[in-house]
């Protein structure tokens, strides 16, 4: 191991009980936390960084959807890609390992990008147009593949935080992107998952999810020109839905323009039945998509065996009930409704056209 390097203030430091690692990310304590922006007479929000006409207020833009003829880091965008200002993890071009005993950290690896998703303060992605939404998703798909250039960055987490009581800090819309030079833990979960499935069976664990769930019919919401949106068999909150393509696809970032569009309708479907049938619950989702195999130094056949067991999906969370000591000291989860009547009602309720 190398000696210590205080490289950045972020460390990603592991526990050695459970081998769960933590970022500790002393500048995060500093973002603001909005209780409700001040609205000025124009109907603007002048302290809010992140609405048009405010460009200086963010770093420079990474990725963007323009206007022709419209300048970066100025107004005329849809969506931009800029990094998080308070970041829980950025890089200084050199990873530093370090061990004292059994506590082990790593520094000066990774990435934290905001994606802001509309110029309008109040535009939700459940009342942006699809085009909008398309954008947002290809902003996902072009900046982790960007990310993914960097042979130390291991894996991407995309995720979204739907109004503050589930984490969002900012009200207006946003995502945000996290780059970690290891598998999370709950990747690397159902990684092992989808490759013990597919070691005894050849065929995708996802894949057979989707034909049971087809089969059944009692849990799926809507089916859309090759995706399925569904509530999961084991749910673990309240109208948790699961969005997927119906064709095997291991990695999203090869998705192309069209695929998204289709992913596009289907995401704003799902999230307006749940703004009309759950009273526009605080909700994050979250992309599960393949690791960097630049960073697996896999051999050839481990990744035809990766390509083959997993499949990428999008987790939708609404947050109706607060995860407590029980769910915290045991892992497990208590869903007070079933996926079955989360299923129906949400399919009962009037979605896209």
């Amino acid at each position: 191991m190398k000696k210590e390097h205080l490289s950045s203030k972020e460390e990603i430091r592991r526990d050695p009980l459970s081998h769960r690692w933590v970022i500790v990310a002393p500048d995060r304590a500093q973002r603001p936390q909005e209780t409700g922006q001040d609205q000025g007479a124009d109907g603007s929000y002048p302290d809010c960084p992140f609405c048009e006409g405010h460009e200086q207020a963010t770093p420079s833009e990474i990725w963007a959807r323009r206007a022709a003829g419209s300048r970066p880091d100025g107004p005329g965008w849809t969506v931009r890609v800029v990094p998080n200002r308070y970041p829980a993890l950025t890089s200084s071009g050199q990873v530093h390992r370090s061990q004292s005993g059994l506590f082990k950290k790593i520094q000066g690896a990774g990435a934290h990008e905001v994606v802001i998703e509309s110029p309008h303060h109040h535009e939700s992605l459940a009342d942006a147009d699809l085009l909008q939404i398309q954008y947002v998703l290809e902003a996902y798909r072009d900046r982790i593949r960007s990310l993914y250039q960097d042979a130390g960055l291991r894996y991407v987490q995309v995720f979204k935080n739907h109004k503050l009581p589930a984490g969002a800090s900012l009200q207006h819309p946003h995502s945000q992107l996290i780059a970690t030079p290891m598998l999370p833990q709950n990747i690397e979960l159902k990684l092992k998952a989808a490759l013990r499935h597919f070691e005894r069976t050849h065929t995708c664990l996802m894949c057979e999810i989707l034909g049971q769930e087809r089969a059944s019919q009692q849990r799926i919401i809507r089916e859309h020109r090759g995706f399925i949106s569904f509530a999961p068999f084991a749910s673990r909150f309240p109208f948790e839905v699961t969005i997927a393509p119906l064709r095997h696809t291991w990695d999203f970032i090869e998705m192309p323009d069209e695929k998204l569009e289709i992913l596009a309708f289907l995401l704003k479907d799902v999230l307006l039945r749940l703004k009309l049938a759950a009273a526009d619950p605080p909700y994050n989702y979250f992309l599960s998509t393949a690791p960097n195999l630049r960073a697996m130094r896999s051999k050839p056949k481990q990744e035809d065996s990766l390509k083959a067991a997993l499949h990428w999906h999008l987790e939708i969370l609404p947050r109706q009930t607060a995860v407590a000591g029980f769910e915290w000291g045991s892992g497990f989860y208590i869903n007070s409704r079933t996926p079955e009547e989360a299923a129906r009602i949400l399919r009962e309720t009037q979605g896209l056209s």
